[in-house]
């Protein structure tokens, strides 16, 4: 690496490969080192009002969650890798059928934002949908 990273560029930087043991030892102590930095980010997120491109993202993970759930036809965390991959494939083709799912999600998402945001307890979205959306 000849050029140093800031930390908005390490956070985004795109994955090419599988690391080996070495990488995977040195992006762990990277981490740890950010442990902190990540922590209070997500905490002045979690304050903040999701704007409609986040919202939109939400929905869009949560019309994922729906078709993976029907074309799993059992628990998807229980699945495996092999067919996992077979429906992400298969969920490709389905892509137009997913926008239109999640744009019928959207108003659903704003409320339960709105909900959130005024601390309703019942505001209830998957934890997927708001740990790194």
């Amino acid at each position: 690496m000849d050029k140093k990273l800031g930390f908005k560029d390490f956070l985004n930087k795109d994955v090419q490969e599988a690391l080996n043991l070495q990488q995977r030892m040195k992006k762990s102590r990277q981490m740890k080192k950010y442990a902190s930095r990540i922590k209070l980010g997500r905490d002045k997120a979690a304050r903040r009002t999701a704007d409609p491109k986040r919202l939109k993202r939400r929905a869009q993970k949560q019309a994922r969650n729906m078709i993976a759930k029907k074309l799993a036809k059992a628990d998807y965390s229980s699945l495996s890798f092999a067919r996992k991959q077979d429906i992400e494939r298969r969920m490709e083709k389905l892509k137009p059928r997913i926008d239109r799912i999640a744009k019928k999600l959207l108003p659903k998402m704003r409320k339960l934002e709105q909900e959130r945001k005024r601390g309703k307890a019942n505001a209830s979205l998957d934890k997927a949908n708001t740990k790194n959306d």
